[in-house]
């Protein structure tokens, strides 16, 4: 993928996990949800709920969305014009926190690069389509202002992933914590909206959305999920690789309000705490299955070289068959075989562990090369995708 840098690749993938969003643990963790005295089904972001529900009523947003736009690298002074309490919260909370470990962060940047190929095509096919099987974030997502374009939904949302990413996502040049606090304004924003659609209240199951409960179970629809593939796909990882990119993670959703508390300190914890919150949660709804046909249907704009019966069966292998047919993907069983068999002589190729090129190598490549193209190609470059404080819901 030499002609394609890292940043690209992992574009389109991080956009459509994220669609629905490290060694060192958070001081005082809980191992898993369950151990702590608070509940993170009942656990939002009072302080900044507070704020942006002031900020919706009283019709600021666009104001704070104007002054936001100059507002990009870590280490930019906060933009002139905020109201006042909004600015006091960002001054506390554009920050790594206390137990961040950079050497650790700095790894997981360079794990990143080196394992892109494997992340993007986790995140996109993976974890991306997963969001419209997890049916609270599902019905969040179609019910929001974003869930009426889902191409300009991942455009904006696939900033978050590609800031992550970034080799200096955590340094002062980089972008990512300003990201995340942008991201963090925005759940505030939906909180207070999402609540006042008749359209979501009708089919969900909760007074209020994106808890500090959802945001793990989307953490493990990502971080946990890649990971847990990454091994089960026989990836060459370091113990300080694994340990790195748990910790990045860990950082990332700090950032989103999650409380250390909830956070998972090992893969263990996080695999069991997925197995807790995701696992038994996952189920087809209307709205998901638009979502994922919108997502896929995307494919559409550009030639990936192979047919929509590829796509649907790299989704199956990536995921399940069972949620294949919840999402009424229809089946290509040529291609399921040769998935089946090909993708596992194209990683051993590409890790030095098959001496010779194996029969699909190029189609695999070429199919991962035109995805990533699919987004880069999407009109709009990323310094330009701005993530912007809804005002409304879906029309």
């Amino acid at each position: 993928m030499s002609s394609l840098s890292r940043r690209n690749v992992l574009t389109l993938g991080v956009a459509l996990g994220l669609v629905g969003m490290a060694g060192a643990a958070p001081a005082g963790a809980a191992p898993t949800s369950g151990t702590s005295d608070s509940d993170p089904w009942w656990t939002w972001d009072d302080e900044v709920d507070r704020l942006l529900a002031d900020l919706l009523d009283n019709g600021q947003v666009p104001v704070v969305n104007t002054a936001m736009r100059s507002w990009v690298n870590n280490n930019d002074p906060l933009p002139s014009g905020l109201p006042a309490d909004l600015a006091a919260h960002l001054q506390k909370a554009n920050r790594l926190p206390s137990w961040a470990d950079r050497t650790k962060l700095r790894l997981a940047a360079d794990f990143n690069r080196r394992k892109d190929t494997y992340l993007f095509l986790l995140y996109g096919l993976g974890s991306g389509i997963m969001s419209t099987v997890i049916p609270r974030e599902a019905k969040s997502v179609y019910w929001s202002a974003g869930g009426a374009d889902m191409k300009d939904r991942a455009a904006k949302t696939f900033t978050f992933g590609y800031d992550m990413s970034e080799l200096t996502a955590f340094e002062p040049a980089g972008q990512f914590v300003v990201t995340a606090n942008k991201t963090r304004l925005v759940h505030a924003a939906v909180r207070h909206l999402l609540p006042q659609s008749p359209q979501w209240q009708a089919v969900n199951d909760e007074q209020i959305p994106i808890s500090n409960g959802d945001i793990l179970v989307t953490f493990h629809s990502l971080g946990t999920f890649v990971h847990r593939k990454l091994r089960e796909w026989r990836v060459p990882m370091s113990a300080a690789d694994e340990e790195a990119f748990l910790h990045m993670w860990q950082v990332a959703i700090h950032l989103l309000g999650v409380r250390d508390e909830f956070i998972p300190k090992t893969w263990a914890a996080a695999y069991a705490q997925s197995a807790q919150v995701l696992t038994p949660i996952l189920a087809p709804t209307r709205e998901g299955r638009e979502l994922a046909e919108d997502l896929l249907g995307l494919t559409a704009q550009i030639d990936l070289g192979v047919t929509r019966g590829f796509l649907n069966e790299f989704v199956r292998y990536v995921l399940s068959n069972a949620i294949g047919d919840w999402l009424g993907l229809r089946r290509d069983y040529t291609a399921a075989a040769f998935i089946r068999t090909g993708w596992p002589a194209y990683i051993a190729f590409r890790e030095g562990l098959l001496p010779v090129m194996p029969v699909g190598f190029y189609l695999f490549d070429q199919f991962i090369r035109a995805l990533a193209m699919l987004f880069l190609n999407k009109g709009t470059s990323p310094t330009a995708t701005l993530i912007t404080i809804p005002t409304a819901n879906r029309p």
